[in-house]
C-alpha cells in the first residue's frame, strides 16, 4: 500500500511523541485511496519504556476524525492482546449502537484495562470498562 508520512514512521513513534494531526492526514488518505472502506482506525502508543506507555487511538469515518482521550499506563503487566481487546472494544460498542466517538472511547478504555492483566484475554467487565471510559481512573474496586 506504501501510505505513510513522516511523522508516523517507526522513528517518530519511537520517539514517545504522537502527532495526531499526521494520523489525521493518514487516515484521510487511507479512506481515499479505498472509498469502500467504512470506518479506519488507529491505536497510537507511546513508548516510554516497557512498563510505561502512553496509549490512545483515533477514528475516522470518511466524514469526521476523532482522537480518543489519552491514558498514561504504568506498570504494564501484559501487552499481548491489547490490539485484540482493542477490536473487540471496538466491534462489541458498535454493534450494541454506539457512536463513533463513544464507541472509540469505549475500546481504549477496554484496552487500557488490559494491560494491566496477564495473558492475551481480557478478563473486565463492560461495566469496568465503561467506568473508564467515563473518566473514572481512580482504580476504586467497586463490587
Amino acid at each position: 500500500m506504501g501510505i505513510t508520512t513522516p511523522e508516523t514512521s517507526d522513528k517518530a513513534v519511537s520517539s514517545g511523541k504522537i502527532n495526531v494531526s499526521a494520523y489525521n492526514q493518514l487516515a484521510e488518505r487511507v479512506m481515499t485511496e479505498f472509498p469502500n472502506l467504512k470506518k479506519l482506525t488507529i491505536t497510537l502508543r507511546e513508548s516510554h519504556s516497557a512498563s510505561h506507555n502512553g496509549w490512545s487511538a483515533c477514528l475516522c469515518n470518511g466524514k469526521e476524525f476523532f482522537h480518543s482521550r489519552h491514558y498514561d499506563i504504568y506498570s504494564i503487566v501484559d501487552r499481548v492482546g491489547g490490539g485484540d481487546s482493542f477490536a473487540a472494544g471496538l466491534i462489541c460498542s458498535l454493534i450494541n449502537g454506539m457512536e463513533d466517538a463513544e464507541a472509540l472511547e469505549f475500546a481504549v478504555a477496554a484496552s487500557c484495562l488490559k494491560h494491566s492483566i496477564p495473558g492475551d484475554y481480557n478478563q473486565v467487565s463492560v461495566a469496568e470498562v465503561e467506568r473508564l471510559a467515563g473518566g473514572d481512573a481512580s482504580g476504586r474496586v467497586q463490587r
